[in-house]
C-alpha cells in the first residue's frame, strides 16, 4: 500500500463509517480496484483508521465523553461493548475468513439493504429520545446487536446497532448517537488488538514507512468523518433509512456483477 492508496481508502472510510452501508465492504472492494494486496499491515491499517474516524465522535461530543459526573454513560458503554469483545475473541479465525469472501460480503450488503427499506415502517412510536433514557438492559441488547456486524461482514456496525436500538424504542437519532458512542470503546479495543497482533506476528510490517502511511490515513479519515457525522444525523432525521437501503442493494449487486465478470476476486 502506498500513500495515494492509503488516502483513497481513508476518504472512503471517513465517509462511510457512520453510514449504514458498511465501511468494511467498501474498503474490501476497493482493494482489487486500487491494486492493493491484503497483507497484515493493510488489514491492521483498515481497523486503525476506523478508530481514527470514530474519534471524530469524541471531538464532536466531548462534553458527553468528558463530563465525568455522569457515571451512568460510561457504565452503559462498558456493558454494551462486552458482547463484541467476547465475540471478537472467539470468532477471530471466522472473521478473517469471512472478510476474505467478497461474494459473502456483497450478499450481506444486499440483504441488509432490503432490511433497511422497511425498517422505518417496522419500528414506530419510539419513546426513548436520548442516551440518558437508555437503560443498562437496553445497552446490553444493543451491544449484542453489534455482534451481528462481526458475524456478517458487510452488514455495517452502525446499521446493526441502530436497528437494534430502534427495536428497543429508541428514536432514529438517539439510536444513531448511541451507536456512535459505542463505536469508541469497540474500535479502540479492536485497533489495539490488531496493532499488537500485527507487531507480534509480523514486526517487519510496523516499519517506519508504514507508520507514516498509517498516520496519514488516520488523519484523513478523522477529518472526513468530522464532516460526515453531522450530515448523517440531519439526513437521518429528515429521510430515514430507505435511501440507504436502495444504495446498499445497488452497491451489493454491482459488487456481485464485478465478481461474476472476474474484475474483482
Amino acid at each position: 500500500m502506498d500513500t495515494f492508496q492509503a488516502i483513497i481508502i481513508a476518504i472512503v472510510e471517513g465517509l462511510t463509517e457512520f453510514l449504514p452501508v458498511s465501511s468494511t465492504a467498501h474498503m474490501k472492494f476497493l482493494h482489487p480496484l486500487l491494486g492493493i494486496t491484503d497483507t497484515p499491515f493493510v488489514n491492521m491499517f483498515e481497523i486503525v483508521i476506523q478508530l481514527a474516524a470514530i474519534l471524530a465522535i469524541v471531538v464532536l461530543y466531548w462534553k458527553k465523553f468528558f463530563g465525568f459526573r455522569h457515571i451512568g454513560f460510561y457504565t452503559k458503554l462498558i456493558i454494551a461493548v462486552i458482547p463484541a469483545l467476547i465475540g471478537g475473541f472467539f470468532l477471530k479465525k471466522y472473521i478473517e475468513t469471512a472478510l476474505g469472501n467478497l461474494s459473502f460480503i456483497a450478499w450481506v450488503m444486499v440483504t441488509g439493504g432490503i432490511i433497511l427499506l422497511f425498517i422505518d415502517d417496522i419500528f414506530k412510536s419510539p419513546t426513548v429520545d436520548s442516551e440518558e433514557k437508555i437503560t443498562n438492559k437496553t445497552a446490553l441488547i444493543i451491544g449484542c446487536g453489534q455482534v451481528l456486524s462481526i458475524v456478517f461482514p458487510g452488514l455495517s456496525r452502525s446499521a446493526a446497532t441502530i436497528i437494534t436500538g430502534m427495536s428497543q424504542k429508541l428514536t432514529r437519532s438517539a439510536a444513531a448517537e448511541f451507536s456512535f458512542f459505542l463505536a469508541v470503546p469497540t474500535m479502540f479495543a479492536a485497533s489495539a488488538k490488531s496493532f499488537w497482533d500485527t507487531y507480534k506476528e509480523n514486526p517487519e510490517a510496523i516499519a517506519k514507512n508504514n507508520i507514516t502511511i498509517l498516520l496519514i490515513g488516520s488523519a484523513v479519515a478523522f477529518v472526513v468523518a468530522l464532516m460526515a457525522v453531522k450530515f448523517f444525523i440531519d439526513f437521518l432525521k429528515k429521510y430515514g433509512f430507505r435511501i440507504w437501503g436502495i444504495y446498499r442493494i445497488i452497491a451489493g449487486f454491482t459488487m456481485l456483477f464485478l465478481i461474476w465478470k472476474g474484475i474483482v476476486h
